[in-house]
Protein backbone atom coordinates (compact mmCIF):
# COMPACT_ATOMS: atom_id res chain seq x y z
CA UNK A 1 0.00 0.00 0.00
CA UNK A 2 2.43 2.41 0.68
CA UNK A 3 4.57 1.59 -2.94
CA UNK A 4 1.09 2.71 -4.12
CA UNK A 5 0.36 5.76 -2.92
CA UNK A 6 3.57 7.00 -3.63
CA UNK A 7 2.89 6.40 -7.49
CA UNK A 8 2.00 8.89 -9.82
CA UNK A 9 -1.62 9.02 -11.32
CA UNK A 10 -3.23 10.56 -14.01
CA UNK A 11 -2.93 14.59 -13.43
CA UNK A 12 0.84 14.47 -11.77
CA UNK A 13 1.61 12.84 -15.14
CA UNK A 14 0.50 15.43 -16.80
CA UNK A 15 1.70 17.95 -15.42
CA UNK A 16 5.08 16.62 -15.81
CA UNK A 17 4.85 16.16 -19.28
CA UNK A 18 3.26 20.14 -19.20
CA UNK A 19 5.80 21.39 -17.30
CA UNK A 20 8.91 20.25 -18.75
CA UNK A 21 7.86 21.28 -22.13
CA UNK A 22 6.68 24.81 -20.63
CA UNK A 23 9.71 25.99 -19.17
CA UNK A 24 11.05 29.21 -19.24
CA UNK A 25 12.22 29.85 -22.71
CA UNK A 26 8.39 29.93 -24.09
CA UNK A 27 8.52 33.36 -22.30
CA UNK A 28 11.02 34.37 -24.78
CA UNK A 29 10.04 32.42 -28.14
CA UNK A 30 7.92 35.15 -29.33
CA UNK A 31 10.17 37.30 -29.71
CA UNK A 32 12.72 34.89 -31.70
CA UNK A 33 9.83 33.97 -33.78
CA UNK A 34 9.05 38.25 -34.59
CA UNK A 35 11.62 38.55 -37.45
CA UNK A 36 9.93 35.79 -39.72
CA UNK A 37 6.67 37.78 -39.63
CA UNK A 38 2.74 35.83 -38.72
CA UNK A 39 4.03 32.88 -41.05
CA UNK A 40 6.07 31.89 -38.23
CA UNK A 41 2.57 30.88 -36.38
CA UNK A 42 2.54 28.02 -39.28
CA UNK A 43 5.83 26.76 -37.82
CA UNK A 44 3.82 26.19 -34.01
CA UNK A 45 1.48 24.09 -36.25
CA UNK A 46 3.69 21.92 -38.12
CA UNK A 47 6.18 21.27 -35.37
CA UNK A 48 2.53 20.09 -33.36
CA UNK A 49 1.48 17.98 -35.97
CA UNK A 50 5.26 16.23 -35.99
CA UNK A 51 4.77 16.16 -32.17
CA UNK A 52 1.45 14.72 -32.58
CA UNK A 53 3.69 11.33 -33.90
CA UNK A 54 5.83 11.42 -31.72
CA UNK A 55 3.33 11.55 -28.98
CA UNK A 56 1.26 8.52 -30.54
CA UNK A 57 4.95 6.62 -30.88
CA UNK A 58 5.14 7.02 -27.20
CA UNK A 59 2.06 6.36 -26.16
CA UNK A 60 1.90 3.06 -28.03
CA UNK A 61 5.46 1.98 -26.66
CA UNK A 62 4.14 2.68 -23.19
CA UNK A 63 1.28 0.43 -24.02
CA UNK A 64 3.38 -2.36 -25.51
CA UNK A 65 5.91 -1.88 -22.61
CA UNK A 66 4.00 -0.73 -19.71
CA UNK A 67 6.72 -1.31 -16.98
CA UNK A 68 9.37 0.14 -19.53
CA UNK A 69 11.03 2.96 -16.71
CA UNK A 70 13.69 4.87 -18.43
CA UNK A 71 11.07 5.69 -21.63
CA UNK A 72 13.38 6.84 -24.56
CA UNK A 73 16.26 4.06 -23.13
CA UNK A 74 14.30 1.35 -22.22
CA UNK A 75 12.09 1.38 -25.68
CA UNK A 76 15.08 1.56 -27.50
CA UNK A 77 16.96 -0.79 -25.25
CA UNK A 78 14.39 -3.13 -26.59
CA UNK A 79 14.05 -2.67 -29.93
CA UNK A 80 18.11 -2.68 -30.56
CA UNK A 81 19.99 -4.10 -27.88
CA UNK A 82 21.97 -2.66 -25.06
CA UNK A 83 24.34 -0.88 -27.27
CA UNK A 84 22.21 1.37 -28.90
CA UNK A 85 19.93 1.89 -25.71
CA UNK A 86 23.18 2.75 -23.84
CA UNK A 87 24.09 5.49 -26.42
CA UNK A 88 20.90 7.12 -26.15
CA UNK A 89 20.58 6.85 -22.54
CA UNK A 90 24.33 8.17 -22.20
CA UNK A 91 23.18 11.24 -24.89
CA UNK A 92 19.66 12.08 -23.09
CA UNK A 93 21.20 12.38 -19.44
CA UNK A 94 24.36 14.59 -21.04
CA UNK A 95 21.19 16.63 -22.23
CA UNK A 96 19.08 16.92 -19.09
CA UNK A 97 22.13 17.65 -16.75
CA UNK A 98 23.06 20.61 -19.41
CA UNK A 99 19.06 21.54 -19.35
CA UNK A 100 18.52 21.38 -16.36
CA UNK A 101 22.01 24.11 -15.19
CA UNK A 102 20.14 26.70 -18.25
CA UNK A 103 17.23 26.03 -16.04
CA UNK A 104 18.53 27.09 -12.88
CA UNK A 105 20.32 30.17 -14.65
CA UNK A 106 16.60 31.31 -16.66
CA UNK A 107 15.61 31.10 -12.54
CA UNK A 108 17.34 33.44 -11.10
CA UNK A 109 17.32 35.87 -14.42
CA UNK A 110 13.55 35.52 -13.91
CA UNK A 111 13.50 36.47 -10.31
CA UNK A 112 16.26 39.43 -10.94
CA UNK A 113 13.28 41.32 -12.29
CA UNK A 114 12.20 41.65 -8.25
CA UNK A 115 15.64 41.48 -6.75
CA UNK A 116 17.78 43.60 -9.40
CA UNK A 117 21.32 42.31 -7.28
CA UNK A 118 20.95 38.82 -8.91
CA UNK A 119 21.90 40.29 -11.82
CA UNK A 120 24.39 42.60 -11.23
CA UNK A 121 26.16 40.01 -8.63
CA UNK A 122 27.50 36.83 -9.70
CA UNK A 123 28.09 35.41 -5.82
CA UNK A 124 24.36 36.85 -5.35
CA UNK A 125 23.13 34.76 -8.75
CA UNK A 126 25.41 31.43 -8.00
CA UNK A 127 23.96 30.85 -4.22
CA UNK A 128 20.48 31.51 -5.09
CA UNK A 129 20.59 28.68 -8.42
CA UNK A 130 22.40 26.16 -5.92
CA UNK A 131 19.97 26.89 -3.22
CA UNK A 132 16.53 25.99 -5.68
CA UNK A 133 18.98 23.37 -7.57
CA UNK A 134 19.18 21.36 -3.84
CA UNK A 135 16.16 22.39 -2.82
CA UNK A 136 14.45 20.68 -5.52
CA UNK A 137 16.70 17.68 -5.27
CA UNK A 138 15.95 17.58 -1.17
CA UNK A 139 12.29 17.35 -2.83
CA UNK A 140 13.02 15.04 -4.73
CA UNK A 141 14.19 12.77 -1.89
CA UNK A 142 10.71 13.11 -0.43
CA UNK A 143 9.57 10.76 -2.93
CA UNK A 144 7.84 10.68 -6.18
CA UNK A 145 4.28 11.46 -4.75
CA UNK A 146 5.98 14.72 -3.12
CA UNK A 147 7.65 15.89 -6.52
CA UNK A 148 4.50 15.02 -8.58
CA UNK A 149 2.33 17.49 -6.42
CA UNK A 150 5.01 20.28 -6.72
CA UNK A 151 5.27 19.74 -10.26
CA UNK A 152 1.02 19.99 -10.47
CA UNK A 153 1.40 23.10 -8.21
CA UNK A 154 3.47 24.98 -10.25
CA UNK A 155 1.96 23.81 -13.55
CA UNK A 156 -0.99 25.23 -12.85
CA UNK A 157 0.52 28.28 -11.57
CA UNK A 158 3.12 28.42 -14.69
CA UNK A 159 -0.07 27.83 -16.70
CA UNK A 160 -2.02 30.80 -15.01
CA UNK A 161 -0.66 34.36 -16.52
CA UNK A 162 -0.13 32.38 -19.63
CA UNK A 163 -3.24 31.73 -20.01
CA UNK A 164 -4.32 35.02 -19.05
CA UNK A 165 -2.35 37.12 -21.79
CA UNK A 166 -3.01 34.68 -24.47
CA UNK A 167 -6.89 35.02 -23.89
CA UNK A 168 -7.18 38.36 -22.75
CA UNK A 169 -4.65 39.56 -25.89
CA UNK A 170 -7.41 37.91 -27.91
CA UNK A 171 -9.56 41.34 -27.44
CA UNK A 172 -6.49 43.78 -28.01
CA UNK A 173 -5.27 42.22 -31.16
CA UNK A 174 -4.64 44.55 -34.15
CA UNK A 175 -5.28 42.84 -37.73
CA UNK A 176 -1.68 45.33 -39.16
CA UNK A 177 0.60 43.55 -36.19
CA UNK A 178 0.28 40.19 -38.43
CA UNK A 179 1.77 42.16 -42.01
CA UNK A 180 4.40 41.30 -43.06
CA UNK A 181 3.09 37.60 -43.82
CA UNK A 182 6.35 36.26 -44.77
CA UNK A 183 9.58 39.04 -43.91
CA UNK A 184 12.23 36.09 -44.49
CA UNK A 185 12.30 37.11 -48.24
CA UNK A 186 12.77 33.30 -49.25
CA UNK A 187 9.56 30.84 -50.05
CA UNK A 188 7.02 30.18 -47.58
CA UNK A 189 8.10 26.78 -47.11
CA UNK A 190 11.52 27.63 -46.13
CA UNK A 191 10.35 30.43 -44.09
CA UNK A 192 7.84 27.87 -42.59
CA UNK A 193 10.88 25.04 -42.16
CA UNK A 194 13.10 27.75 -40.20
CA UNK A 195 10.00 28.80 -38.07
CA UNK A 196 9.52 25.14 -37.34
CA UNK A 197 12.85 24.63 -36.52
CA UNK A 198 12.81 26.89 -33.57
CA UNK A 199 9.51 25.80 -32.07
CA UNK A 200 10.24 22.16 -31.91
CA UNK A 201 12.05 22.54 -29.26
CA UNK A 202 9.41 23.91 -27.09
CA UNK A 203 8.29 20.44 -27.38
CA UNK A 204 10.85 18.66 -26.19
CA UNK A 205 9.73 16.90 -23.05
CA UNK A 206 6.74 15.12 -24.53
CA UNK A 207 8.29 12.06 -23.85
CA UNK A 208 8.58 12.82 -20.20
CA UNK A 209 5.33 10.50 -18.42
CA UNK A 210 7.22 7.55 -19.92
CA UNK A 211 10.35 7.88 -17.80
CA UNK A 212 9.33 6.82 -14.53
CA UNK A 213 6.78 4.34 -16.14
CA UNK A 214 7.04 1.94 -13.52
CA UNK A 215 6.08 4.23 -10.57
CA UNK A 216 3.19 5.52 -12.30
CA UNK A 217 -0.02 4.15 -11.30
CA UNK A 218 -1.97 2.44 -13.84
CA UNK A 219 0.79 2.86 -16.75
CA UNK A 220 -0.36 1.45 -19.39
CA UNK A 221 -3.58 3.37 -19.77
CA UNK A 222 -2.38 6.54 -17.77
CA UNK A 223 1.26 7.08 -19.64
CA UNK A 224 -0.72 7.61 -22.70
CA UNK A 225 -3.61 10.02 -21.54
CA UNK A 226 -0.59 11.97 -20.20
CA UNK A 227 0.99 11.92 -23.44
CA UNK A 228 -1.71 13.21 -25.30
CA UNK A 229 -3.54 15.09 -23.06
CA UNK A 230 -0.18 17.28 -22.57
CA UNK A 231 0.32 17.65 -25.79
CA UNK A 232 -2.93 19.07 -26.41
CA UNK A 233 -2.57 21.31 -23.73
CA UNK A 234 0.62 22.33 -24.24
CA UNK A 235 -0.16 23.49 -28.13
CA UNK A 236 -2.96 25.35 -27.21
CA UNK A 237 -1.22 27.29 -24.67
CA UNK A 238 1.72 27.90 -27.81
CA UNK A 239 -0.60 28.67 -30.12
CA UNK A 240 -2.93 31.19 -28.65
CA UNK A 241 0.11 32.51 -27.02
CA UNK A 242 1.71 33.44 -29.90
CA UNK A 243 -1.48 34.49 -31.79
CA UNK A 244 -2.28 37.24 -29.09
CA UNK A 245 1.50 38.78 -28.73
CA UNK A 246 2.16 39.01 -32.11
CA UNK A 247 -1.47 40.79 -32.42
CA UNK A 248 -0.72 43.02 -29.78
CA UNK A 249 3.31 44.13 -30.28
CA UNK A 250 4.35 45.19 -34.08
CA UNK A 251 6.93 42.53 -35.21
CA UNK A 252 9.39 45.69 -35.26
CA UNK A 253 9.16 46.16 -31.37
CA UNK A 254 8.43 42.43 -30.53
CA UNK A 255 11.65 40.88 -31.77
CA UNK A 256 13.70 43.25 -29.84
CA UNK A 257 12.26 42.64 -26.62
CA UNK A 258 14.13 40.70 -24.25
CA UNK A 259 10.27 40.38 -22.17
CA UNK A 260 7.68 39.53 -24.51
CA UNK A 261 4.91 38.05 -22.31
CA UNK A 262 5.79 41.01 -19.51
CA UNK A 263 5.26 43.74 -21.94
CA UNK A 264 1.97 41.92 -23.70
CA UNK A 265 0.84 41.95 -20.04
CA UNK A 266 1.48 45.29 -19.56
CA UNK A 267 -0.97 46.31 -22.42
CA UNK A 268 -3.35 44.57 -21.34
CA UNK A 269 -4.00 44.55 -17.61
CA UNK A 270 -1.35 47.33 -16.89
CA UNK A 271 1.89 48.39 -16.13
CA UNK A 272 1.94 46.53 -12.77
CA UNK A 273 0.73 43.12 -15.14
CA UNK A 274 4.67 43.15 -15.54
CA UNK A 275 5.48 42.04 -12.39
CA UNK A 276 3.30 38.39 -12.65
CA UNK A 277 4.08 37.74 -15.63
CA UNK A 278 7.79 37.95 -14.21
CA UNK A 279 6.92 35.46 -11.77
CA UNK A 280 5.44 32.95 -13.87
CA UNK A 281 8.67 32.93 -16.00
CA UNK A 282 9.93 31.94 -12.47
CA UNK A 283 7.68 29.29 -11.58
CA UNK A 284 7.87 28.28 -15.12
CA UNK A 285 11.56 28.01 -14.03
CA UNK A 286 11.38 26.49 -10.94
CA UNK A 287 8.48 24.09 -12.19
CA UNK A 288 10.54 22.86 -15.07
CA UNK A 289 13.65 22.29 -12.69
CA UNK A 290 11.58 20.28 -10.58
CA UNK A 291 10.46 18.22 -12.87
CA UNK A 292 13.47 17.32 -14.95
CA UNK A 293 15.22 16.55 -11.57
CA UNK A 294 12.83 14.11 -11.01
CA UNK A 295 13.76 12.82 -14.51
CA UNK A 296 17.41 12.91 -13.74
CA UNK A 297 17.31 10.48 -11.09
CA UNK A 298 14.60 8.23 -12.56
CA UNK A 299 16.61 7.92 -16.15
CA UNK A 300 19.72 6.77 -14.84
CA UNK A 301 18.25 4.71 -12.20
CA UNK A 302 16.31 2.96 -15.21
CA UNK A 303 20.30 2.21 -16.76
CA UNK A 304 21.61 1.18 -13.28
CA UNK A 305 19.24 -1.66 -12.76
CA UNK A 306 20.15 -3.09 -16.59
CA UNK A 307 23.87 -2.48 -15.16
CA UNK A 308 24.64 -0.20 -18.02
CA UNK A 309 25.29 2.72 -15.71
CA UNK A 310 26.89 2.67 -12.11
CA UNK A 311 25.28 0.48 -9.63
CA UNK A 312 25.19 3.73 -7.50
CA UNK A 313 22.62 5.27 -9.69
CA UNK A 314 20.12 2.29 -8.80
CA UNK A 315 20.16 2.65 -4.74
CA UNK A 316 16.84 4.22 -3.44
CA UNK A 317 16.21 5.55 0.07
CA UNK A 318 13.05 4.47 2.18
CA UNK A 319 10.48 6.48 0.08
CA UNK A 320 12.00 4.50 -3.25
CA UNK A 321 13.80 7.61 -4.67
CA UNK A 322 16.79 6.92 -6.37
CA UNK A 323 18.74 9.45 -4.10
CA UNK A 324 21.90 8.92 -4.90
CA UNK A 325 21.21 9.11 -8.45
CA UNK A 326 19.96 12.88 -7.76
CA UNK A 327 23.04 13.61 -5.68
CA UNK A 328 25.34 13.21 -8.18
CA UNK A 329 23.22 14.35 -11.13
CA UNK A 330 22.39 17.96 -9.12
CA UNK A 331 26.23 18.03 -8.21
CA UNK A 332 26.90 18.45 -11.96
CA UNK A 333 24.19 20.50 -12.57
CA UNK A 334 25.61 23.34 -9.88
CA UNK A 335 28.90 23.05 -11.74
CA UNK A 336 27.77 23.95 -15.24
CA UNK A 337 25.06 26.38 -13.67
CA UNK A 338 28.38 28.13 -11.90
CA UNK A 339 30.21 28.03 -15.36
CA UNK A 340 27.75 30.53 -16.48
CA UNK A 341 28.72 33.07 -13.75
CA UNK A 342 32.69 32.32 -14.40
CA UNK A 343 33.75 34.71 -17.09
CA UNK A 344 35.60 32.80 -19.58
CA UNK A 345 33.79 29.61 -19.22
CA UNK A 346 30.35 31.16 -20.53
CA UNK A 347 31.11 30.03 -24.10
CA UNK A 348 32.20 26.42 -22.31
CA UNK A 349 28.75 26.61 -20.84
CA UNK A 350 26.95 27.66 -24.17
CA UNK A 351 29.02 24.47 -26.14
CA UNK A 352 27.49 22.02 -23.66
CA UNK A 353 23.95 23.70 -24.21
CA UNK A 354 24.60 23.40 -28.29
CA UNK A 355 25.89 19.81 -27.74
CA UNK A 356 22.54 19.10 -25.78
CA UNK A 357 20.89 19.82 -28.70
CA UNK A 358 21.48 16.60 -30.93
CA UNK A 359 21.23 14.22 -27.82
CA UNK A 360 17.75 15.32 -27.23
CA UNK A 361 16.63 14.44 -30.76
CA UNK A 362 18.55 10.76 -31.62
CA UNK A 363 16.20 9.43 -28.90
CA UNK A 364 12.95 10.56 -30.92
CA UNK A 365 14.51 8.71 -34.09
CA UNK A 366 15.54 5.67 -31.96
CA UNK A 367 11.98 5.27 -30.61
CA UNK A 368 10.04 5.88 -33.81
CA UNK A 369 11.99 3.53 -35.81
CA UNK A 370 11.90 0.87 -32.10
CA UNK A 371 7.99 1.56 -31.86
CA UNK A 372 7.62 -0.48 -35.17
CA UNK A 373 10.32 -3.04 -34.78
CA UNK A 374 8.31 -3.80 -30.88
CA UNK A 375 4.91 -3.60 -32.30
CA UNK A 376 5.88 -6.22 -35.11
CA UNK A 377 8.16 -8.52 -32.03
CA UNK A 378 4.36 -7.76 -29.77
CA UNK A 379 1.87 -8.41 -31.98
CA UNK A 380 -0.34 -10.68 -29.35
CA UNK A 381 -0.47 -7.20 -27.92
CA UNK A 382 -2.89 -5.59 -30.73
CA UNK A 383 -1.92 -2.15 -30.16
CA UNK A 384 -3.01 -1.01 -33.37
CA UNK A 385 -3.59 -1.70 -37.26
CA UNK A 386 -0.04 -2.75 -38.99
CA UNK A 387 -0.78 0.47 -41.19
CA UNK A 388 -1.40 2.79 -38.53
CA UNK A 389 1.73 1.24 -37.15
CA UNK A 390 3.70 2.01 -39.70
CA UNK A 391 2.39 4.90 -40.60
CA UNK A 392 2.31 6.70 -37.49
CA UNK A 393 6.28 5.07 -37.01
CA UNK A 394 7.27 6.81 -40.22
CA UNK A 395 5.90 9.96 -39.94
CA UNK A 396 7.50 10.31 -36.60
CA UNK A 397 10.96 9.29 -37.96
CA UNK A 398 10.62 11.40 -40.25
CA UNK A 399 10.25 14.10 -38.38
CA UNK A 400 12.68 13.37 -36.06
CA UNK A 401 15.36 13.09 -38.79
CA UNK A 402 14.09 16.68 -40.23
CA UNK A 403 14.55 18.31 -36.57
CA UNK A 404 17.90 16.87 -36.50
CA UNK A 405 18.78 18.15 -39.65
CA UNK A 406 16.97 21.41 -38.61
CA UNK A 407 19.18 21.98 -35.23
CA UNK A 408 22.17 23.21 -37.87
CA UNK A 409 25.61 21.54 -38.89
CA UNK A 410 27.41 21.95 -35.98
CA UNK A 411 24.96 20.55 -33.05
CA UNK A 412 24.82 17.13 -35.47
CA UNK A 413 28.35 17.23 -35.56
CA UNK A 414 29.18 18.13 -31.94
CA UNK A 415 26.15 16.27 -30.51
CA UNK A 416 27.76 12.91 -32.60
CA UNK A 417 30.91 13.26 -31.20
CA UNK A 418 29.49 13.72 -27.81
CA UNK A 419 27.61 10.23 -27.80
CA UNK A 420 31.23 8.88 -29.36
CA UNK A 421 32.84 10.32 -26.43
CA UNK A 422 30.36 7.39 -24.44
CA UNK A 423 32.07 4.29 -25.88
CA UNK A 424 35.13 4.22 -23.26
CA UNK A 425 32.03 4.42 -20.81
CA UNK A 426 30.49 1.28 -22.50
CA UNK A 427 33.06 -0.59 -23.22
CA UNK A 428 33.84 -0.05 -19.32
CA UNK A 429 30.71 -1.11 -18.10
CA UNK A 430 30.06 -4.45 -20.34
CA UNK A 431 33.28 -5.41 -19.21
CA UNK A 432 32.25 -4.62 -15.40
CA UNK A 433 29.40 -6.53 -16.07
CA UNK A 434 30.51 -9.52 -17.83
CA UNK A 435 33.46 -9.48 -15.16
CA UNK A 436 30.75 -9.80 -12.12
CA UNK A 437 28.47 -11.93 -14.29
CA UNK A 438 31.80 -14.78 -14.24
CA UNK A 439 32.07 -14.11 -10.74
CA UNK A 440 28.92 -15.25 -10.06
CA UNK A 441 28.83 -18.20 -11.84
CA UNK A 442 32.20 -19.43 -9.78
Amino acid sequence: MAISKNKLGLWTSTSLVVGNMIGAGVFLVPAAMAPFGSISLFGWVFAAIGTFFLARVFSGLSKMLPLGTGGPYAYTREGFGDFAGFLVGWGYYISIICANSAIAVSFVSALSTFFPVLGSNPIAGVSVGLIVIWLLAWINTMGLRTSGEVQLVTTILKLLPVVAIAIGGLFFIRAENFHPFNNTHTSVFEAITHAAAITMFSFVGIECATIPSGSVENPGKTVPRATMIGLVITTVVYLLGSVSIMGIIPAGVLQNSATPYADAAAIIYGSKARYWASAGAAIAAFGGLNGWTLIQGQFPFAMAKDRLFPAAFSWQNKKGTPYVGIIISSTFVSLLMMMNYTKGLVDQFKFLLLLSVLTTLVPYLFCAAAYVIIRFEKAHLHTGGWLSTILVGACAFAYSLWAIAGSGQSSVYWGFMLLMAGLPFYVWVMYKKKKDVGDSKL
